[in-house]
């Protein structure tokens, strides 16, 4: 009977990947930020008559000024992950 539920090793499922503890690099806070901006102004933008290379261009300004914001955010938990 106790050979049909295994030796108790295999039916133990792998432990999850750690979580990461450094904060993603400053790019890849801009193109995110910059890709919600986007998303979030252009259907109102096209209908107020704003060309969309007009949006694209304001989205990636301020996604940088975004980033500065989110990274430090992202910084600041991962700081407490580490710690605690």
């Amino acid at each position: 009977m106790s050979s049909a539920l295994g030796d108790g090793a295999a039916d133990q499922p792998e432990a999850p990947p750690p979580l990461r503890t450094e904060a993603r690099p400053f790019g890849v806070h801009w193109l995110v930020d910059a890709a919600v901006i986007f998303l979030a102004t252009i259907i109102l933008a096209l209908i107020f008559g704003v060309p969309w290379l007009a949006v694209l261009a304001t989205s990636i300004v301020l996604g940088a000024f975004a980033a500065r914001l989110t990274r430090r955010a992202d910084e600041r938990a991962m700081l407490t992950r580490r710690d605690g």
